[in-house]
């Protein structure tokens, strides 16, 4: 994997012309959008996404949203495949970028080669901790991190799909085991875990054990067989309520639901899907949501301001990084008194009552 330098003649402040350059090769142009704030055309602000493309309906378009409603001049390009992420950087480099937010995971190592190699470029990354030697610091000054600590709001979630279902049932599955996925799982499990004990239950949470760090997975985050595949496994083990965790394979999710019939629920994840998607909206128990438009919006705006640093953003429910979404058409479906004891456990988590762990939550 190779990074280059920022080309000589780029300064530090892009340059910009009415319409973006045309970009050959493996993705497509970024896209401008330019603002009409005094000062905006000084600065330049920039997102690479991950392989789910920003039309995700979840972290890749809040990222956009986010990047979007920063008030500067912007520049995005989408990535096909993995094999984008380093030639999309590069060619944002070469555009005069001030600042470049890659989206997800995935991204990572190709983030860290470029901050490492321009470093008078800053760097942010939604969703990784930017710390390849593993020394509980992001690796280089100019390398952000934008995380959540999703277990808070996945373990609420959890609670009301315990409290919701009728067959004692509920599942959970991923795209790939890495940490912003397993952090919603072993959220959601110990919410139903802990409704167990509150409530004297015995509803059973499937799809993902907490203690060995072991699902099901789809092995990537595209709709398709086997997200769809996942889903019908859970619901044939009597699963009423699914958590999908993994971009767009809750569409697959949704249509492994209506052919099953029956009142099933789904809960979506990183934005609240009955607003971002309608197609689904009957099926949605509620989502675990993140604030991905707010952290990256706040990232953008603070270096184009000046006051940019590398201590990572983590969006917590304390600080409404995090949260759950209303219960919209379910809301009819579910205990009369769950809003108020979700709201009451909420308030728990907050103030440290309840502890509410995972192997991935930001540090």
């Amino acid at each position: 994997m190779t990074i280059t330098t920022r080309k000589a003649g780029l300064s530090g402040l892009a340059i910009l012309g009415a319409g973006a350059l045309v970009l050959t090769g493996c993705a497509a142009a970024p896209e401008a959008n330019p603002s009409d704030e005094p000062g905006a055309s000084d600065f330049l602000a920039c997102a690479v996404s991950d392989d789910g493309g920003f039309d995700d309906k979840s972290f890749n378009q809040l990222s956009l949203e986010g990047l979007q409603a920063a008030g500067v001049e912007e520049k995005h390009v989408e990535s096909a495949s993995e094999d984008d992420y380093e030639p999309n950087i590069d060619r944002l480099l070469d555009e005069g970028c001030n600042i470049i937010v890659t989206v997800g995971f995935k991204l990572s190592a190709a983030t860290l080669l470029a901050a490492k190699a321009n470093p008078d470029v800053e760097f942010a990354t939604v969703d990784d901790a930017l710390d390849g030697n593993s020394d509980g610091q992001p690796d280089y000054d100019n390398a952000k991190p934008i995380l959540f600590n999703t277990a808070e709001a996945a373990f609420l979630a959890g609670y009301a799909a315990a409290a919701t279902s009728k067959t004692g049932v509920v599942g959970t599955f991923g795209g790939i085991p890495i940490p912003p996925v397993t952090i919603f799982m072993d959220g959601f499990v110990d919410g139903v875990a802990y409704y167990n004990e509150q409530n004297g239950a015995s509803v059973k949470a499937i799809g993902w054990d907490k203690a060995s760090q072991n699902g099901s997975f789809t092995g990537g985050f595209a709709a398709g067989v086997e997200a769809k595949t996942a889903a019908q496994n859970l619901l044939d083990q009597g699963a009423d309520v699914l958590l999908p965790v993994g971009g767009p394979i809750y569409q697959s999710a949704a249509e492994a639901i209506r052919e099953k019939g029956g009142d099933i629920a789904l809960i979506g994840v990183d934005a609240d899907v009955y607003n971002t998607d309608p197609n689904v909206a009957d099926l949605l128990l509620t989502s675990v949501m993140k604030g991905v438009d707010a952290g990256v919006r706040d990232t953008v705006k603070a270096a184009s301001e000046g006051t940019f640093d590398n201590s990572p953003y983590v969006g917590t429910l304390e600080n409404g990084g995090v949260g759950i979404a209303p219960f919209h058409d379910w809301e009819s479906k579910v205990p009369a008194d769950l809003a108020a004891t979700l709201d009451d456990l909420k308030a728990k988590i907050i103030a440290g009552d309840i502890k509410v762990v995972s192997e991935a939550t930001p540090k």
